[in-house]
């Protein structure tokens, strides 16, 4: 029996140990920014994923109107303009522009819910936000 554990950690290890080879049929489509612009795009996302981190924080201590508050500041449809979303749409894909744009309505909805306060339809409003992420990171990388 310790044999199978050894050799299990060792083949996990080895596994860990193993560099992962980067995708060879990459899907996604590039999208080229200036580097001004594309340092400030990734800003915007660490910003949007600090956001949800800080909105799931708000809803597991039961602030719902918190949440309300971040979601929409930060993510809704009142941040376009300190996101300057703007001046970095015409560099962006017009699928890309629209997974974006939703993803700020999903925002502004999920704060309307999160107000009203019921967790479990903010839960739900906050999964259709993060699906925008995921689509979005799904479809496109930026150069």
């Amino acid at each position: 029996m310790k044999k199978h554990h050894y050799t299990s950690a060792l083949i996990i290890t080895m596994l860990l140990l193993t560099p992962v080879k980067a995708e060879e049929n990459e899907t996604r489509q590039t999208v080229n920014l200036p580097e001004m612009m594309r340092q400030h795009m990734l800003g915007n996302m660490r910003d949007h994923l600090l956001s949800v981190h800080q909105i799931q924080e708000a809803l597991a201590r039961g602030d719902l109107e918190k949440a309300g508050d971040i979601a929409e500041s930060r993510l809704g449809m009142s941040s376009l303009a300190s996101h300057n979303a703007e001046h970095m749409a015409p560099f962006m894909p017009a699928s890309m522009q629209q997974i974006g744009t939703e993803m700020h309505h999903a925002a502004s909805r999920f704060a309307i819910t999160a107000r009203e306060g019921d967790l479990k339809a903010s839960l739900s409003g906050l999964a259709k936000v993060t699906q925008q992420c995921i689509a979005c990171h799904s479809s496109f990388k930026i150069n």
